[in-house]
């Protein structure tokens, strides 16, 4: 957490606010917060706010501010500053606050758009997304998780995506039909959109740029639910361990 659905919530709930706006500055609160060097951003303008995976992008008049949210972080428009506040952009009609419980989250600069990492599962035609599957080997769980396949999915959503594809997390990428891809490739912008229209999940902390929760969470199938009945056959989620994440599934509905 975030994951995708968070942050482009948190994309679209910021930009109304400081999109046009120029900068007065840029406080850190905790030394953990800045990765590496960024130059002074007073007098810059923030042209665009993006999401680039789970991360939020601002883009300047000159340069950008990315900032990786990570397990907790959250960005508030005029927030009050608390115990947990790692930052402050302070802008012409107001400021946002970067609030990290944990402090796995950073802000940094970039001189140039990000090119690190897959394409958006938002954004990926079908036969690409087919292709790519084609080639990887190993299990279909962990090859979700990595952010150089796709950009953006985390253990909520990849569960939920799985499970509505009918997928079970271990199955072997190579062993996928193409039918089976096809479904992949739908339940995971259907599972995504659907989480965007619902503001995110709020596990725990998450609340968007104006401090409200998401309620995608209510509609969760698989994630978070082990021991309660599958909705689809009734059989019990079934929570096991598949590349070190805890994985939640059903036993029936979901094929390796």
């Amino acid at each position: 957490m975030p994951e995708l659905p968070e942050a482009e919530t948190i994309v679209r709930t910021l930009a109304p606010h400081v999109e046009g706006r120029r900068i007065v500055g840029l406080r850190f609160h905790a030394v953990r917060a800045r990765m590496g060097e960024i130059p002074p951003v007073e007098g810059r303008v923030v042209r665009r706010v993006s999401r680039y995976g789970k991360q939020v992008l601002l883009e300047l008049d000159d340069g950008a501010l990315l900032i990786q949210l990570r397990m907790t972080g959250a960005l508030v428009w005029n927030g009050a500053p608390g115990p947990y506040t790692r930052a402050v952009l302070e802008l012409e009609n107001g400021a946002v606050c970067f609030n990290d419980i944990r402090q796995f989250g950073s802000i940094r600069w970039l001189s140039a758009p990000p090119r690190n990492l897959g394409p958006d599962p938002l954004e990926i035609p079908l036969e690409a997304f087919v292709r790519r599957l084609e080639a990887h080997r190993g299990r279909i769980k962990p090859l979700l998780l990595d952010q150089r396949f796709v950009r953006g999915l985390g253990n909520i959503y990849v569960d939920e995506i799985l499970f509505r594809a009918g997928i079970h997390p271990r199955a072997r990428v190579s062993r996928l039909s193409r039918e089976r891809a096809a479904r992949l490739h739908r339940s995971m912008e259907v599972v995504l959109r659907l989480a965007i229209d619902r503001g995110g999940s709020s596990i725990s902390d998450y609340v968007d740029a104006e401090g409200r929760r998401g309620s995608f969470q209510e509609l969760h199938q698989a994630y978070g639910r082990a021991g309660a009945p599958c909705f689809a056959c009734g059989r019990a989620i079934r929570r096991i361990v598949v590349g070190q994440r805890g994985t939640h599934y059903c036993p029936k509905c979901q094929r390796p």
